[in-house]
């Protein structure tokens, strides 16, 4: 049988084939990263999205928390105002629990502006970016692609989002446990509001999840979240009923962006990686479970999955692919899974009172306070931390 590589050579003899090394699928801020930091290292890298503007089809508020603030080198100019205040409510609405940080825990950055300046990063590091060009499908290293010629790759990287066609093609694992979340985004005056996370824990508007409001300077960002087949009515009528009189927001007055689109909440997936291509994003699962937070744990993995890439296609031994393995992962969060399942169990205003109540005593604002505050939404996924089990 032959490897991909000799697949590759025996197509990029056919006239008008293009060849590269890696074809990642998917120019979200998880595939943009990765292809950048594989074409720094040297590899030839072209990145397809189905999308005719990375400004189109944002499925992410674009908070940021201070972990990936602090490792990560983003644009200050394209980041909103810190937010030290965290304000829980009941679905009562009714004396709120704030807890505050004496740090800024969190920045929304203009998501779209982060999208451009990912492309420009990959791009000067050598990569190709096609927008409007669809994946249509691969195997033995040629990748059909609607909208283009087709090309022979010898490593695919899906970032193609929480219902990955690369992981059905591969044959890796495919995320099962979703919730769906839907939101608004309107402007408002600079000045207006103070810099503060708004979220409601009410199971008649957001089941197993949140109703949120934050702002970014220059927008506000108004949302809902839950298990879809619990949301009477649909995701869209129950985001503008909140929106009507979402905490800390006046109701939207004037254009109003609309957003949203699945997530998977049931942890990073155990098979991640084949010898013909890997996953990175929402495709491999990578959020936080508690939280469903996934820029954090997207950058992560992109830098785990380009060093993996990169030392596989060097040496062709696949027993690198295995530094890149979910189920060692997986059980580095097991409590956030724990937690999650705890959350689902919330399914009555009735209890969503209660938890509240539990979590204004010390010890709740204790555990509130780690989750929303601490550093262990995600585990440290740097390859040298992998390799040697720490």
């Amino acid at each position: 049988m032959q490897s991909i590589a000799q697949v590759t050579e025996s197509r990029l003899a056919s006239p008008g084939m293009q060849g590269v090394d890696v074809l990642v699928v998917g120019a979200g801020l998880a595939g943009l990263r990765t292809a950048c930091l594989l074409a720094r290292r040297g590899l030839d890298v072209l990145v397809v999205d189905r999308r005719r503007s990375l400004s189109a089809g944002i499925r992410t508020t674009g908070i940021f928390v201070r972990r990936t603030l602090d490792d990560f080198d983003l644009p200050d100019h394209l980041l909103g105002p810190g937010i030290r205040d965290v304000l829980l409510y009941p679905p009562s609405r009714r004396a709120p629990i704030r807890l505050t940080s004496d740090r800024d825990e969190f920045r929304v950055a203009d998501m779209a502006a982060v999208y451009r300046h990912a492309r420009h990063e990959a791009e000067s590091a050598g990569a190709r970016v096609l927008l409007g060009v669809r994946y249509a499908g691969a195997s033995a290293g040629l990748v059909r692609l609607a909208g283009a010629e087709p090309v022979t790759a010898r490593f695919v990287v899906g970032a193609d989002g929480a219902r990955s066609r690369v992981a059905r093609d591969l044959g890796l694992d495919l995320n099962r446990r979703f919730i769906v979340g839907a939101e608004l985004v309107h402007p408002i005056a600079p000045g207006t509001t103070a810099p503060a996370f708004h979220c409601v824990l009410d199971p008649r508007i957001a089941p197993g999840y949140l109703g949120w409001a934050v702002d970014d300077g220059r927008h506000a960002h108004v949302g809902v979240a839950g298990y879809p087949a619990a949301m009477r009515g649909g995701v869209r009528r129950l985001l503008d009923a909140f929106a009507a009189d979402a905490p800390g927001h006046a109701p939207p007055a004037g254009p109003v962006e609309r957003r949203g689109g699945p997530i998977p909440v049931g942890g990073v997936l155990r098979r991640l990686a084949c010898p013909a291509g890997l996953l990175v994003g929402d495709a491999a699962g990578a959020v936080s479970p508690l939280t469903a937070g996934g820029l954090d744990p997207c950058l992560r993995m992109s830098d785990l999955a380009a060093a993996v890439t990169a030392d596989y296609l060097r040496t062709g031994d696949r027993s690198v692919l295995g530094h890149y393995d979910g189920n060692a992962l997986r059980a580095r969060f097991r409590g956030r899974l724990l937690l999650r399942r705890a959350f689902t169990g919330i399914r009555s205003p009735a209890a969503a009172e209660a938890a509240i109540t539990v979590l204004r005593g010390r010890a709740g604002r204790a555990l509130a306070a780690r989750v929303l505050f601490g550093d262990g939404s995600f585990p440290d996924v740097r390859l040298d931390r992998v390799a040697s089990g720490t």
